[in-house]
């Protein structure tokens, strides 16, 4: 399969690296790293330990292809996909998080667009050196949910070279779900600066369950079944699987970059408001993170005021 990677960072130059084992792969991306792939290859370290030379790219335009994988922050998505509008694709399926993401390249594309889920671990060590911290699991669909003609393939690509993958008919149940877990943990971790983990207990944990229930309310108002159990139950899991681990936001606030909280808690208070004409609907756990996100982005210049 033909593979473009749009957005070479953590999680792409993993997936890309490891698919390159089978499949010819293109990485977009931003230099040293880019250089140092295009000059000495891509070195995989921890689970999928192992070198690749995929084609790697600073420029993403004119670009063709099976399917493009999405993998940039949610920000950089309209920019991603008026990049790959000059390109021609029979699939992209975005791989980021939060919400919004699929609506904003179904509007640029005239191709198949898939959402997807992807729980590995990734570190970008230094340019060249991705490590795989967990090797977790990649789901893909319709971005609208049913079957995908397109979805099929991409999961057995995934197979192909060692990654658990399906292709579910629920994505968009699955995405909500996605969501409620990185409502209650990322802006959590990244404000009080703790280690997933913290949040199994104490004030952390009262908070990352009322921004997971918040999410769950707002998700059965667009009608997707999502139990507050279930999103609370989840929150916890992977905050007990990735203990030790240091949330993408939290890095991101640590590095004085900005967040993606507006397409997470942003988009569950942005969804609410829209809900509470017509049910009584209020998300003030998520509210308050976000804007204290959007304060501090503000305060350190990464946000427009």
């Amino acid at each position: 399969m033909d593979i473009v990677v749009f957005g070479a960072g953590s999680l792409g130059s993993l997936l890309g690296g490891v698919l390159a084992r089978e499949h010819d792969v293109t990485l977009v991306g931003r230099d040293p790293h880019v250089g140092a792939v295009r000059d000495s290859g891509l070195r995989v370290e921890g689970a999928f330990e192992g070198s690749t030379t995929p084609a790697a790219t600073t420029d993403g335009t004119g670009l063709s292809g099976d399917v493009a994988l999405v993998t940039v922050k949610a920000f950089d998505t309209a920019d991603a996909a008026a990049a790959l509008a000059t390109g021609d694709f029979d699939a992209v399926c975005s791989l980021q998080n939060g919400m919004g993401n699929e609506e904003t390249l179904a509007a640029h594309l005239d191709a198949d667009v898939l959402a997807g889920t992807a729980t590995c671990g990734a570190i970008l060590r230094e340019p060249g050196v991705v490590e795989c911290t967990g090797r977790g699991e990649v789901v893909v669909g319709a971005a609208d949910g049913g079957g995908s003609s397109t979805a099929e393939p991409l999961a057995a690509a995934f197979d192909a070279v060692g990654f658990d993958c399906d292709a579910v008919g629920d994505m968009p149940r699955r995405l909500w779900a996605k969501l409620a877990v990185n409502a209650g943990i990322n802006a959590v971790t990244a404000l009080a600066r703790v280690d997933n983990g913290a949040l199994l207990s104490g004030d952390a944990n009262e908070l990352a369950r009322g921004a997971a229930r918040e999410t769950a309310r707002v998700a059965r108002a667009r009608g997707v079944s999502l139990s507050n159990r279930e999103a609370v139950a989840r929150v916890e899991a992977v905050a007990d699987g990735t203990a030790t681990n240091t949330s993408s936001m939290r890095q991101d606030v640590e590095a004085g970059r900005r967040t993606e909280v507006d397409a997470i808690n942003g988009y569950v208070v942005d969804a609410a408001r829209e809900a509470r004409r017509e049910l009584d609907l209020d998300v003030p756990t998520n509210r308050v993170l976000t804007r204290l996100l959007r304060a501090w982005e503000a305060g350190v210049g990464v946000r427009e005021p």
